[in-house]
């Protein structure tokens, strides 16, 4: 179970399969280092790794335990890209800036698959490839035009025929389906924590159960307060995405937390294993309202979605999630589920990822709309570039101005309201 948190979304089969945690004890006195980082995610973990081992002095400072929030709680799909595809990223951001954010994103798959080659991180990873199926004539196209942009890239994407299709999914549920060979899946909480256990064999200090609970300006250096004590930083990078709280004006209200839930069977026998996603690939189709789904290294069936902000609509979705995937493989009928659980991902109104400086010398990096494993772990490295001095403008990914999201306040009737018009344009689109 994942601690400190709602019972209705903490039966976590991450949490229940985790490696042994590196002892990351809470923050006692005070201290200096050269950066401090505000959160243990993917994100934080990634600039504190890169910039422990350029030999900078750092001091990562998280509210619960690495890995605790969104990081440790997702599919363990390692998706490349961005959520725009090549050519209107190129558009909206200028062939030198958008050439760079399609470079990065394009490679984030292969950067997480590398790095943990690097550092032998035991985490289940299989870059079996990321199978996108489509649910409708229009996505079908939608689809086509991305894999052509990706192919004039040279990136290894291709369609899938029906057949294709229904071999590798096991399913014939879907029309085609897009594959990229760049992606892959493994198991996101053993992997945040490889990263904090690397981190801290380059030198890098870790400390959990210390939320920060005040910050302000001495000069030119940050000074961050805990409940233990304090950390005296020259450079503040903030790595909270879905789980950003008002400490630091106005970075909460940058992004609206959106609860993604997920549901696991235990261990399937063989002989129903071997009919579901055979050749281990992971899936996310092209509903708005997507279902994404996969098989993790034992054998177990994860299936995930959109949630709910209440526990009687998260138990709701929950169940929706096991009658979808009936509904997908019926060998899963009778097969009882073990898991459920669920987090906040965090979304932006543009759906790019937002690196911001937030005042001098701090550094926001959150907003990954769904695709946190790859573009959190290599927007760490840019926060751990950026630290180190490079120049904003030699960075890969552009760095903004925080941009509040208008009449924040009604974020939940929003999303409740676009959710529901969502699921009604899904419907009608066989």
């Amino acid at each position: 179970m994942i601690r400190n948190e709602r019972d209705t979304i903490s039966n976590s089969l991450w949490t229940a399969t985790a490696n042994p945690a590196p002892d990351c004890p809470p923050l006692s006195g005070d201290t200096d280092c050269d950066i401090a980082i505000i959160g243990g995610g993917f994100t934080g973990l990634s600039a504190a790794l890169h910039l422990a081992e350029l030999g900078r002095r750092v001091v990562v400072l998280e509210a619960e335990t690495p890995g605790w929030a969104a990081s440790g709680r997702n599919g363990g799909q390692v998706n490349p890209g961005l959520k725009e595809d090549p050519d209107t990223i190129e558009q909206r951001f200028g062939k030198d800036v958008g050439g760079k954010m399609v470079a990065l994103s394009g490679g984030a798959g292969q950067f997480v698959f590398d790095l943990i080659q690097r550092l032998d991180i035991s985490c289940a990873a299989r870059q079996t490839g990321w199978i996108q199926p489509v649910h409708s004539a229009k996505s079908e196209a939608t689809v086509r035009t991305r894999v052509e942009q990706w192919r004039r890239r040279g990136a290894p994407l291709r369609m899938l025929t029906r057949e294709e299709t229904a071999d590798l999914l096991g399913c014939d549920a879907y029309s085609a389906a897009m594959i990229d060979q760049r992606g892959g899946n493994l198991h996101p909480l053993n992997y945040a924590l490889g990263l904090a256990d690397a981190a801290l064999r380059a030198g890098a200090s870790i400390h959990g159960q210390s939320r920060v609970t005040g910050f302000e300006m001495r000069g030119d250096h940050h000074l961050l307060r805990t409940e233990g004590g304090t950390v005296r930083a020259a450079k503040v990078l903030v790595c909270t995405n879905g789980y950003t709280d008002g400490l630091i004006s106005p970075m909460r209200q940058t992004v609206v937390p959106i609860r993604s839930i997920q549901v696991a069977t235990d261990i399937l026998p063989h002989e129903i294993a071997q009919q579901i996603l055979p050749q281990g690939h992971s899936a996310s189709d092209s509903r708005r309202l997507l279902l994404y789904f996969r098989k993790d290294a034992a054998g177990r069936f994860i299936m995930g979605g959109r949630g709910d902000y209440s526990d009687k609509g998260i138990r709701r979705q929950m169940q929706a999630l096991r009658d979808a995937s009936v509904r997908l493989y019926p060998v899963l009928r009778d097969v009882p589920w073990k898991y459920a659980w669920g987090g906040f991902v965090a979304m932006t109104q543009d759906h790019y990822p937002h690196l911001d400086l937030v005042a001098p010398n701090m550094m926001a990096s959150l907003g990954y709309n769904g695709r946190g494993v790859a573009m959190a772990t290599v927007l760490g490295k840019v926060m751990a570039d950026w630290a180190s001095g490079t120049p904003e403008a030699a960075l890969d990914y552009p760095v903004t101005r925080p941009r509040p999201i208008p009449f924040y306040f009604m974020r939940r009737p929003a999303v409740m309201a676009t959710v529901a018009w969502s699921r009604f344009r899904d419907s009608l689109e066989r």
